[in-house]
């Protein structure tokens, strides 16, 4: 599954906080008798506030963990030359052995070296791989998939120290430096929010629904 589609509506004002996932998204925006607007989100490293008026909609697909979309297809979609769904359908791709290592690189223990060797490569061309396709680098990966996973743990009763040491991170410290970098809250806080845990909950970078287990 190479991407999801969603909508949101608004009928009042809404300011929301958006959180890292590992994913872009291609996002239709409409407003009453204005044009609508293809925007192309990026791969976020930290939360992102958004505010959307009122009698805003929102048509959306997110596009899985390292999916690739050219230029001329962007463009396309900017253009409205054919519904985003059926130019998707055509264009977007992805690389079976990087979405493989994309996905093994934030498991607990992992590190971008050995998936390298794994991968047979060496650690300098794994890293170019990533940079020739325009991904973000390797280790944007392994941070941001570790503390998604680590995050996934929340709604159970496992205690946090617990939940640092089964997710690889040095102490709870860590964890919560973390967590803080990428979602904006504290472990604790975020097992608190529901709204904000929510988010992460939703398919990404460490459960995307697909076999691969992205």
């Amino acid at each position: 599954m190479l991407y999801l589609r969603w909508e949101h509506r608004t009928t009042d004002p809404e300011g929301a906080s958006v959180l890292p996932d590992g994913c872009r998204d291609i996002i239709v925006a409409a407003r009453g008798d204005a044009p609508a607007e293809v925007l192309y989100t990026g791969w976020d490293n930290a939360p992102r506030s958004v505010e959307l008026a009122a009698g805003t909609s929102l048509t959306g697909y997110r596009l899985s963990p390292g999916s690739i979309l050219s230029p001329a297809a962007l463009a396309a979609l900017q253009a409205e030359e054919a519904p985003v769904a059926e130019i998707l359908s055509s264009e977007l791709r992805r690389d079976p052995d990087l979405s493989e290592a994309i996905g093994a690189i934030g498991r607990p223990a992992a590190t971008v070296a050995g998936i390298a060797r794994q991968s047979g490569v060496t650690l300098r061309t794994f890293q170019r791989r990533f940079a020739g396709l325009s991904l973000p680098s390797p280790d944007f990966w392994r941070q941001l998939g570790r503390a998604r996973r680590a995050a996934q743990a929340l709604p159970g009763a496992l205690p946090l120290i617990e939940i640092a040491f089964a997710f690889d991170y040095s102490d709870q410290a860590h964890m919560t430096r973390d967590f803080v970098r990428w979602f904006g809250q504290s472990p604790a806080r975020l097992r608190a929010n529901p709204s904000r845990l929510e988010q992460i909950l939703a398919p990404g970078l460490g459960n995307w629904p697909e076999p691969a287990g992205l």
